[in-house]
């Protein structure tokens, strides 16, 4: 064939570090837009962005050249560093070292972009660690809970 065509969909979830509660409505929009030309700058394409004080949804339309954790690697590296700058956090910023990444068909787009926008209302009945099991289960990932979250500053 003489060039490639792809769709791969990809719906990301990153915590901070210790689920620090840091993501807030006031800092949203600039991080949003950061967000955005860094997976454009990528060749991926940002379907949709949401968060809650403690964790970040990403669906991305992910460019063939690029693999699900080198995309996770550069967003964490890259809105760490422009966290930083900002110098908007007391301290050094960092997301917690792994992520979930869960791949969407092209009929399921729309659902994920909801559920995303809709993450201050879901959040009203369950807590992060039940929506995070929650996909794990829905998408067949076999975890141990001891090792599913770094310790929370909660705790």
């Amino acid at each position: 064939m003489a060039n490639t065509y792809t769709q791969v969909y990809i719906h990301y979830v990153i915590a901070t570090k210790h689920r620090m509660r840091f993501l807030t409505a006031e800092i949203q929009q600039e991080i949003y837009a950061y967000s955005a030309g860094l997976i454009k700058t990528l060749n991926c394409f940002l379907q949709g962005i949401g968060r809650m004080d403690d964790h970040l949804h990403l669906l991305v339309g992910l460019h063939p050249t690029l693999a699900v954790s080198a995309l996770a690697q550069k967003f964490k590296a890259n809105t760490s560093r422009f966290i930083n700058e900002k110098g908007w956090y007391a301290g050094k910023f960092q997301w917690q070292e792994g992520f979930g990444a869960f791949s969407v068909s092209q009929s399921g787009l729309e659902q994920v972009r909801k559920y995303i926008r809709n993450q201050a209302e879901h959040h009203r009945r369950q807590s992060f660690a039940g929506e995070y099991e929650e996909l794990l289960a829905k998408y067949g990932i076999n975890y141990d809970k001891l090792y599913l979250f770094e310790p929370s500053s909660e705790t």
